[in-house]
């Protein structure tokens, strides 16, 4: 099964696509290891850069979730939406007798993954909140996907399709605000107002030209992920409270090998690219950190620069494969948004994605850029310009941290 083309054909083609679906040999390890791990990692990601990288806001307030609070509810919303999907499973499992149709859990496992490709998919659209309406449309979507499907895998009766789907709708619904409600556990009460802020080989094309993903890690990750399916399948059959319980906490490690899978740049190596004064302004202080949050390997450096009437904020960040994952869907998203009182706008120039923020009062302003490698460099400050800023950048030495190297191979 070509993934790519799988997605393409159930989204162009449905009725066609489930009756191939209904004929093939598969289990749970493979729905999940080649099909919906790596789905379900774009709306976490997404929602991770758009959250804590890019930030959202109005009425001249920004607001971006804290770096590893981003990175706890990343990891935890990812390992829920694969339980949710196995979850999901069961339900229309369940309620394949009281709709006509035959109870079969690989069946019903193939259609709540493949019905979610929509959704997953989707998820791209959280990268910015003012695409978020697109996101709503792509999961309305995997609704006809759902009432396509049912008749065909399940066997049950055509003419109660519509009250199949309805339930299982429901059922999705109350699964999904039980999984909201986990997820909020691990956020923060309220954003932080310019708060900590992270972003962040496989060779492709985007809009922005041709981005190099670093691998390292990901083949180890992914024996992992195929090692927690099976644990999975394994308690799914023996209907093991514990076993499942053991085997969703396997998953959600795996998940997060998968999404920061690969190595970082030393942190070091970050603060020699932080120089000693920004806009004429001297250095006043700096962080620099090397840790693995969640498992996840992270690095980043930044620094203070100011006098009394002006300040300004340095950082630059790495999240290993998420750096590179952030490359990939910024370079498929671009657009710009305004109001009464902010403006800010997103896209690509030079292989590269730039981002601006700027509140129309002459209050802050930020500016941010996502090299080619991954890395994140941004600059904020207080009663400054944007333009002024993006002119700042060419202060740092850009080509040389793009020039940096992750350990393992490419």
């Amino acid at each position: 099964m070509n993934l790519i083309e799988r997605a393409k054909s159930i989204l162009l083609q449905p009725k066609e696509t489930w009756a191939t679906i209904d004929t093939e040999a598969t289990d749970t390890a493979t729905l999940f290891t080649r099909y919906a791990m790596i789905l379900a990692a774009i709306p976490a990601v997404c929602g991770f850069i758009g959250m804590s990288l890019i930030g959202f806001g109005g009425f001249g307030v920004t607001i971006r979730v804290p770096f590893v609070s981003g990175l706890v509810n990343m990891v935890v919303s990812y390992g829920l939406s694969l339980v949710g999907l196995w979850v999901l499973g069961l339900i229309i499992d369940a309620l394949a007798p009281t709709f006509g149709g035959q109870k079969n859990a690989i069946q019903a496992l193939k259609v709540a993954v493949y019905a979610s490709t929509a959704a997953m998919l989707g998820g791209v659209f959280s990268l910015l909140p003012s695409l978020a309406m697109l996101g709503l449309l792509a999961a309305l979507y995997s609704i006809y996907l759902l009432y396509t499907g049912l008749p065909v895998l399940m066997k049950s009766a055509p003419a109660k399709s519509v009250g199949y789907t309805v339930v299982v709708i429901i059922a999705a619904i109350v699964m999904g605000v039980v999984i909201g409600s986990v997820s909020a556990l691990f956020m923060p009460r309220s954003g932080a107002l310019f708060g900590d802020a992270g972003a962040p080989a496989i060779t492709m094309n985007t809009p922005g030209g041709k981005v190099s993903i670093d691998t390292s890690g990901l083949e180890a990750a992914g024996k992992k992920m195929e090692e927690a399916a099976r644990k999975m399948e394994e308690a799914q059959k023996s209907q093991d409270p514990a076993a499942i319980a053991a085997a969703t906490g396997d998953a959600a490690k795996a998940a997060a090998g998968v999404l920061g899978g690969g190595q970082t740049i030393a942190a070091q190596s970050l603060k020699a690219a932080l120089p000693e004064k920004l806009a004429g302004l001297p250095r006043t202080g700096f962080d620099v950190q090397d840790g693995a949050a969640l498992g996840l390997p992270t690095s980043q450096a930044s620094a203070q620069y100011g006098s009394d009437d002006k300040q300004l904020r340095l950082e630059i960040v790495d999240v290993g494969g998420l750096g590179q994952m952030a490359v990939m869907a910024m370079g498929m998203v671009q657009g710009e948004k305004e109001d009464q009182t902010s403006a800010e706008k997103t896209w690509q120039e030079g292989g590269r994605t730039l981002h601006q923020r700027y509140d129309k009062d002459g209050s802050h302003a930020e500016f941010k850029t996502i090299l080619k490698n991954g890395l994140v460099v941004s600059i904020e400050g207080d009663k400054i310009g944007v333009k002024e800023l993006r002119g700042l950048m060419s202060q740092v030495d850009l080509n040389g941290l793009e020039g940096l190297q992750r350990k393992g191979k490419s």
